[in-house]
């Protein structure tokens, strides 16, 4: 029904008050309802810890999740202030923990640099949580107020008496469950956080305490970043020792620690004001084009290049580089803080790299030399690579408008409504394309296994066959050359069997998206199939996803079952594969998503690089959690 255009008035306009907003559209303020969005209320707690700390009132954090699901974070900065608001005349505890954009971090008295300058952080986890208590310490007494969904239980009472000298602010927050479709916190994922944060405030001391499971971690690193590109490089070769300089210019800090190691892939890992600023920015702009001119520099200066130069890709093959910068009034893209824009940060970047790093190479020349070094046989391998990407492209131009000969594209040219389907096999790959909507529904057969791209050089990666189809297949290009303008399919799909070789190539595959391609995973186009394990018919055919879900099944029929367990998609008929598999209306999909990128470096390193020791390891911890299907 279409609603009488009269019914639209005044009265139709609706003002959500005060913290109303907040719980009516959650993920707006802290990107969803979900377990990322569970976590982000952390990161609102602690980050103004890590503000008192950076403003140098803070040594320690103390973290706990609490056996009733609610977390505590306790600090010894200076204590929220607790003093009366001249305009709003109550505490300024409970302006900041009930009022949007309120906070101490926009004057600049209080904080220099701050990493949420939204100040909706704390008064956000009030409006979302059922109960949250907040104690502080100042002036020799301790404060407490308690609030539900945002509004004050009683007004700020004075609890006990301190020592003139103590501080700190305390605050255990309750989740809503009405809110969130999960409350329960995983601490692996706080781990990874609080490590970041402790290595880029060195000195500062995170107690990290899970009373679920008796589990106690402590972050403290005196080495700061140093400590932070060698444990990054912790399961690769590092070719030197790190490179480090820290200086401030026009109030913007910079300090970088940088490390080759003798792998192929770049790994450089930008933060502003400690926040991960995955998708890059400015300042990582300018450290690129710093390194670049300093390498260079330094080649022509002692004649250890003939002609030419040196490109970025080839400076940066190998590198590690944790790039920190802490900037007075950051601007970033969206409320989440994935990519820095303030222009003047790639020139202050810029300069202080490129002479710091300049200084470096001319009191280490053996280390410069071993870069350059590197960076040669990085341009020698890139240009064998195009002469071998090339005659790719010339086979490719022999089959249909110089696509890949087995790939069976759908018949739509609009990206935003096709898929690819990157499948293993002629078998399996008979059986998507005899499944699929040739509208809209693309699929590439790959033979067997791909290559290992984490302990290849980029040369051996572009003569593959097989990645090369990929790469034609998809439009996009890799690295510098990667235009997402290009994206021939809206959704990237693997779909391989659901055994242990599938799942081997699904990881080869996640390797290369990830080393080559990352930009697809960030936009949110890389996707896995999610096929079923088993077939049970009890008057009907039923498909099963999961062990669990199987004996649910069986125990509700009894056990009078005939399972089917499909050991490969290619068992299955296409009409199976299609309802199951490739429906959009009965599928199911996984996104692939990078929520730590630290992690995911380090995780791909280990399990798919040439050091054996550190997989040996990895296997040994794991043993007792794989499971055997037989």
């Amino acid at each position: 029904m279409v609603a009488d255009k009269k019914d639209y008035s005044a009265e139709k306009i609706t003002v959500l008050e005060g913290l109303d907003a907040v719980r009516k559209r959650p993920a707006m303020y802290i990107g969803s309802t979900g377990k990322q969005g569970l976590h982000h209320l952390v990161w609102e707690v602690v980050d103004n810890a890590v503000d008192e700390a950076m403003a140098g009132y803070c040594t320690e954090i103390e973290v706990t999740l609490n056996q009733d699901g609610s977390v505590t974070v306790i600090d010894n900065g200076r204590g929220i202030p607790v003093d009366i608001h001249p305009i709003y005349k109550i505490p300024a505890v409970e302006v900041v923990v009930t009022k949007l954009h309120a906070g101490g971090k926009f004057d600049k008295g209080s904080y220099a640099i701050s990493g949420g300058l939204h100040g909706v952080g704390i008064s956000v986890v009030s409006a979302l949580s059922k109960l949250m208590s907040v104690k502080i310490k100042r002036d020799g007494e301790i404060y407490q107020q308690e609030y539900k969904i945002g509004k004050p239980v009683y007004k700020l009472k004075t609890i006990g008496k301190i020592g003139k000298d103590e501080s700190g602010t305390e605050v255990t927050f309750w989740p809503d469950d009405t809110i969130f479709s999960t409350t329960k916190f995983d601490s692996s994922v706080l781990e990874t956080r609080f490590r970041e944060i402790a290595f880029l405030n060195k000195g500062v001391k995170i107690k990290l305490s899970d009373k679920t499971s008796g589990k106690k971690e402590v972050f403290h690193y005196e080495g700061g970043i140093i400590e932070f590109v060698k444990w990054v490089n912790e399961t690769k070769e590092a070719l030197h020792k790190p490179i480090y300089f820290s200086k401030t210019d026009e109030g913007v800090v910079v300090e970088c620690a940088v490390q080759y190691n003798g792998g192929y892939q770049e790994n450089i890992l930008g933060f502003v004001n400690t926040i991960n600023t995955v998708e890059g920015g400015t300042h990582v702009i300018g450290f690129r084009t710093a390194l670049t001119r300093a390498i260079n520099d330094y080649a022509k200066k002692n004649n250890l290049v003939k002609n030419g130069s040196l490109g970025g890709d080839d400076v940066r093959e190998g590198l590690t580089a944790i790039v920190s910068v802490k900037v007075p009034e950051p601007q970033f893209e969206g409320q989440t803080k994935t990519k820095l824009g303030n222009s003047e940060v790639k020139s202050i970047v810029e300069k202080v790299g490129y002479a710091s790093l300049v200084q470096f190479f001319e009191e280490n020349p053996p280390i410069a030399r071993r870069i350059v070094s590197k960076g040669l046989d990085a341009q020698k391998a890139r240009e064998a690579a195009k002469k071998a990407k090339d005659l790719v492209r010339r086979k490719n131009a022999f089959s249909l408008g110089g696509l890949p000969g087995k790939l069976a594209d759908c018949s739509k040219k609009s990206s935003q409504e096709t898929e690819l389907y990157i499948v293993e096999g002629d078998s399996a790959g008979g059986s998507a394309k005899q499944a699929r909507n040739k509208e809209f529904q693309a699929i590439l057969p790959l033979k067997g296994k791909i290559l290992n791209v984490e302990k290849a050089n980029i040369v051996k990666v572009f003569s593959s066959e097989e990645i090369a189809n990929l790469i034609t297949a998809i439009g996009t290009g890799v690295g510098d050359q990667f235009d997402i303008n290009k994206l021939r399919y809206s959704k990237i799909i693997i779909m391989t069997d659901a055994d242990v070789d599938g799942a081997h190539i699904m990881t080869l595959l996640l390797t290369f998206f990830f080393r080559f391609m990352r930009p697809l995973i960030d936009n949110g186009n890389l996707y896995i199939a999610v096929s079923p394990l088993y077939k049970i018919r009890k008057k009907k055919d039923h498909y099963v996803y999961s062990d669990a879900e199987l004996k649910k099944l069986v125990d509700k029929f009894s056990g009078n079952v005939l399972v089917q367990r499909f050991k490969g998609l290619g068992e299955m008929n296409p009409e199976q594969l299609w309802e199951t598999t490739m429906d959009p209306d009965t599928r199911l999909l996984n996104r692939v998503m990078v929520q730590d990128a630290v992690k995911a470096d380090e995780v791909f390193s280990k399990l798919m690089g040439t050091e054996v020791e550190p997989r040996k390891i990895f296997i040994s911890e794991k043993a007792h959690e794989a499971e055997v299907d037989i």
